[in-house]
């Protein structure tokens, strides 16, 4: 079952939140707010109070358990700007434009756990299966006709 919270007009970049959010997807829910405790930056703190509402919401609504819960979904798409003017020199001014983000989180209990680490070493395997593919490819393409230089041909002339 998933479960979701949406945190609108949050006064911060979607740049910059999105940077935080591809941290926590795929995470058991214990170990994204473990790291959205530790990293230091304000999209973090957002983050961090929308997932605790989605899991809220997944214990009241849904009567789910916080422990098998993993974040399915963090996206964090671009609210509308505001726009201010900040006076300039000459009568001429600047525009000043304050973003805002909406945050989406969905935690669901149906996703086998994948921790960052198995995804590397799922991509690790991934790239010496490629590897190992382009090699035999390689050597079956060498052991046919191997073309031999062609020998320069000379021409003398008298004069």
């Amino acid at each position: 079952m998933e479960v979701r919270s949406i945190y609108r007009y949050a006064r911060i970049s979607a740049f910059k939140a999105r940077e935080v959010t591809r941290e926590i997807q795929g995470l058991p829910v214990s170990a994204a707010l473990d790291l959205l405790a530790f990293t230091p930056k304000k999209a973090a703190f957002l983050i961090g109070k929308t997932l605790k509402s989605a899991i809220a919401n997944a214990e009241n609504n849904a009567n789910l358990k916080p422990d098998g819960l993993v974040v399915k979904e963090a996206v964090v798409g671009e609210g509308p700007t505001v726009k201010r003017i900040m006076a300039r020199a000459r009568g001429s001014a600047n525009k000043i434009l304050k973003r805002t983000s909406h945050i989406r989180i969905v935690l669901s209990d149906e996703i086998p756990i994948e921790t960052r680490e198995t995804r590397a070493a799922k991509q690790k395997q991934e790239r010496k299966a490629a590897k190992t593919k382009s090699e035999t490819t390689e050597s079956a393409a060498g052991t046919g006709d191997k073309k031999t230089p062609k020998a320069k041909q000379t021409t003398k002339t008298n004069k």
